[in-house]
């Protein structure tokens, strides 16, 4: 079986400082007690030696036998023992001392309450107060609101993926397969306008979902299911006046009338050089700055790695 362990009792800090102070004056008066007989003792030995064989009477200070001046010396040690003991605590004891602290704070919660009068009278509460919620309002951090949805706002943005030599494909179809491609395009275009040209719009198996598809094209009698035909980039950019981030998606004619008009270029740029019959415009660095770019190695499902770049116009 377990034996139960006795639990120290929890000693009050009160009572620990009137048992710490017990002590010591116990200690204290025990050493004069001690001293006092030591004096008498060692004064009663001197006086002894000196009837006896007359020590001290060789040295004399001032007329003065010397162990007289020792026992005089000695009794004023021991009066100064006495009255520290005795004198000094009851007069300037722990009651004294608490005393004069509470005079102390008295006083100075008196200054306080004065120069708390003063500042009331220089600083009225209201206009302080006020002051404050004006200075928190100035810590906290601003909240940037996010651009609302009109065409003045708006971040048109071409998207596409380019080799090397800028080829964006062959026949109306893609000379690479980038499944992780294909999944970022839907990501970044799902629930908003791609702007498109019509051979683009023809080489999806039906329309993309989620998505309001603007196909450009001078035919009149083009109406394809699924898409609104429009004349212009400026017709296409009014119909998407509403969409905070419409996207261009090509081809390439279609590309080359969007960098007037975009703000961004999403570039995948695959690294190989290809055959091909539909080529992304150059990018002028003057114009186009690289924001970000991350890189996709080749790998099982990629023949070829490519490199996402986003460009900011500056």
């Amino acid at each position: 079986m377990f034996s139960k362990r006795k639990e120290t009792p929890q000693i009050d800090p009160v009572q620990r400082e009137l048992y710490e102070h017990a002590r010591k004056r116990i200690v204290q008066k025990k050493r004069l007690f001690q001293h006092f007989i030591v004096f008498v003792v060692g004064s009663i030995f001197l006086v002894i030696l000196n009837l006896l064989i007359g020590f001290g009477k060789e040295v004399t200070f001032f007329g003065i036998d010397w162990y007289a001046v020792v026992v005089i010396c000695w009794a004023f040690l021991f009066v100064l023992h006495f009255c520290n003991v005795w004198l000094f605590h009851k007069f300037m004891g722990a009651e004294w001392t608490s005393n004069q602290m509470e005079r102390l704070i008295a006083k100075q919660k008196a200054e306080i309450e004065l120069i708390q009068k003063d500042v009331d009278l220089m600083y009225p509460k209201d206009e302080l107060i006020k002051k404050k919620e004006e200075f928190i309002k100035k810590q906290q951090p601003k909240v940037i609101e996010e651009p609302k949805a009109t065409g003045f706002n708006q971040i048109i943005t071409m998207i596409a993926a380019a080799g090397e030599n800028n080829a964006l494909g062959k026949d109306n179809d893609l000379v690479w397969h980038l499944p992780d491609d294909f999944k970022r395009f839907k990501e970044l275009t799902t629930g908003h306008h791609i702007i498109m040209g019509r051979k683009t719009f023809e080489s999806f198996p039906k329309p993309l979902p989620n998505r309001v598809h603007l196909v450009i094209t001078r035919n009149p009698d083009y109406k394809p299911e699924g898409a609104v035909v429009v004349n212009s980039m400026e017709e296409a950019l009014e119909i998407a006046k509403d969409d905070p981030k419409p996207f261009i998606i090509g081809g390439g004619e279609i590309y080359k009338m969007g960098m007037e008009y975009a703000d961004r270029i999403e570039l995948t740029r695959v690294h190989g050089t290809f055959e091909a019959d539909t080529f992304f415009p150059e990018i002028d660095p003057e114009i186009w700055i690289i924001e970000n770019k991350e890189l996709h190695g080749a790998d099982e499902r990629h023949k070829f790695g490519f490199t996402y770049l986003t460009y900011k116009k500056k």
